[in-house]
């Protein structure tokens, strides 16, 4: 009788299955979106900011008249719908008949400007002498420590109205000053974040690797200090807003005919009871830009902190 050959070739291996494999990690900015897309406040804020960007960008053309044109024969005229308003004056005209809407839109163009200058110049210088003070340490972070101290010691809006009366008033004077009142916060939390970035390892892997100090101070330490400066500054966007107003009521910012929200309710004062579009407009264009880049701000804070992450 024949031997039967009972050996069975090996079964072929079943292909791994897709869900299996590991999966590649996210892209950092779809992760950055995931985190902040669960903000609502947050993603309805950065509508509202793109919006104001756009019309900043396009005022000429959108504002239906030149915010310093004069029309004589309608003051003081009401919105569109109430008695008595104009449809060639949608939200109505101020004192001396210039149109609300286009200087308000014209505004945002302003108060956008005044925010990225002052918030450029403050937070620039202010992350060179945190970087200097975090990583110098000794008499060097003495010096600047205590120098922003004495301006955080004195009322923001009383050392805007000092530096703005040394300089003169005027619109870029305005910026400056707001300048001078943001930089200590900037000084501050980099230090933070630097003495913090210090005591890591790869800083020490760098200086053992010969890197150094500028290397290590803007390409080491700087970068991995940047996520709570991008929260501070967009925040800070809203308080550059605020204090550009404020120094526009008191007539030490922007100077009239210019379209300033400040310097329009500084002008509307009188008519408040009379003609209340002229100041509950410019109020409001306030009340919403500040209150988007805030919503917005807290929407950064928690997509990059790694802290406040679920």
């Amino acid at each position: 009788m024949n031997n039967v050959n009972t050996t069975q070739a090996p079964a072929p291996q079943a292909a791994p299955s897709p869900n299996t494999a590991a999966s590649a990690p996210p892209h950092p900015l779809r992760e950055f979106w995931g985190y902040f897309s669960q903000n609502r406040g947050a993603v309805i804020g950065l509508a509202v900011i793109v919006a104001m960007v756009l019309m900043a960008l396009f005022a000429d053309i959108i504002a239906p008249h030149s915010p310093i044109e004069q029309f004589r024969q309608s003051t003081l005229v009401p919105p569109v719908w109430q008695t008595g308003g104009s449809s060639q004056f949608l939200l109505g005209t101020d004192p001396v008949g210039r149109d609300m809407l286009s200087r308000l839109i014209h505004g945002v163009r302003l108060s956008l400007l005044i925010g990225l200058v002052s918030i450029s110049l403050s937070l620039t210088t202010g992350v060179l002498l945190g970087l200097l003070a975090g990583y110098f340490r000794g008499m060097v972070e003495i010096a600047i420590m205590r120098l922003m101290d004495i301006m955080l010691a004195l009322p923001s809006l009383l050392l805007a109205i000092a530096v703005v009366a040394i300089l003169g008033p005027g619109l870029m004077n305005a910026m400056y000053a707001i300048a001078v009142v943001m930089l200590p916060h900037y000084a501050r939390q980099t230090r933070a974040a630097v003495i913090g970035e210090m005591s890591r390892d790869y800083v020490s892997a760098s200086r053992i690797a010969g890197a150094g100090t500028l290397r290590i101070m803007f390409n080491c330490v700087l970068p991995n200090c940047l996520a709570p400066l991008i929260v501070q500054a967009t925040l800070g966007f809203s308080s550059a807003i605020l204090d550009a107003a404020a120094l526009g009521f008191l007539g030490m910012g922007a100077q009239p005919p210019t379209p300033e929200w400040g310097s329009m309710l500084a002008s509307a004062m009188e008519f408040i009871q009379s003609a209340w579009w002229v100041v509950a407009f410019p109020g409001l264009a306030i009340l919403i830009s500040v209150l988007a880049f805030n919503l917005m701000g807290d929407g950064l804070r928690d997509a990059l902190d790694p802290k406040l992450k679920r």
